[in-house]
């Protein structure tokens, strides 16, 4: 689980602003229907489907189209990082060992 601070609150009608997503570790069931080789190039369109299958609170659709770059970008980072071996994140920042 990765969470994020967005910079960008989600207004959603009726309720609190979603000011902080918790990004679950995707399995092979919330993958299904999707083309990895989309999910790990953070394609647009893919992400839509994917991250309210895993953001807690969950995202819509419609909250993800509307999101600010900047916090979509965190959001498809926290999910391609999940992709990574230990031993690949380590040699992206060594400081992680």
């Amino acid at each position: 689980m990765t969470k994020i601070t967005l910079q960008t609150p989600v207004a959603r009608k009726g309720s609190d602003p979603v000011a902080e997503v918790t990004v679950v570790k995707p399995t092979v069931g919330t993958l299904r229907g999707l083309k990895l080789t989309d999910v790990l190039q953070m394609d647009v369109e893919t992400m839509e489907r994917l991250l309210p299958r895993i953001t807690r609170p969950a995202l819509l659709a419609e909250d993800v189209a509307g999101l600010d770059p900047a916090d979509f970008l965190a959001l498809t980072g926290a999910v391609v990082g999940f992709f990574a071996t230990p031993d690949q994140m380590a040699a992206l920042d060594p400081d992680r060992s």
